[in-house]
């Protein structure tokens, strides 16, 4: 599995440009799969519900499965200490792994930037930066795209994963 981070300050867009991207790119004939880091803790389960129940009562780890979907929940003392490479261990195999946030994992990525944020740009001081996504284009060396410019992303997307080694 190739693992491709999508990065850049809150609120500047990655979640709305990773859920275009992924049609596009199961259309092309890639699985694709996300993992999206949040600096929020975020309960799916209920108190008093039974796989809530399992987690309080010590479970390593709890799946509560659906007639449609399956949500699996362990406890991690310090998550964000956990390398990205272990999450997407958990996953099931696909061709790309998009990871959202994680700015500081060794991985590919490309850049999300919003100039109406006022935060700084990314790529000057982050080497792994393959490509930004702005309607701002930089005086960067970089690939740089349109945030609209979605087959044009994908395009070179492709041939990033066909050339690339695996993350």
């Amino acid at each position: 599995m190739k693992i491709l981070a999508i990065s850049g300050h809150s609120g500047c867009g990655k979640t709305t440009l990773i859920t275009r991207l992924i049609p596009a790119l199961k259309a092309a004939g890639l699985s694709v799969a996300v993992i999206k880091h949040t600096h929020h803790d975020v309960e799916w389960d209920a108190p008093g519900k039974d796989s809530y129940r399992h987690r309080e009562a010590g479970a390593r780890q709890v799946m509560l499965v659906t007639p449609s979907m399956r949500f699996s929940a362990e406890p991690l003392v310090e998550a964000d200490a956990v390398p990205l490479i272990a999450h997407v261990a958990a996953l099931s195999p696909c061709d790309l792994v998009l990871a959202e946030g994680f700015k500081h994992e060794a991985v590919p990525r490309l850049e999300v930037f919003d100039a109406a944020l006022n935060r700084p740009w990314l790529y000057p001081d982050d080497p792994r930066v393959i490509a930004l996504v702005s309607d701002t284009a930089p005086q960067a060396a970089l690939p740089c795209f349109a945030r609209d410019a979605i087959d044009d992303i994908v395009r070179f997307l492709l041939d990033w994963f066909h050339h690339a080694k695996l993350s």
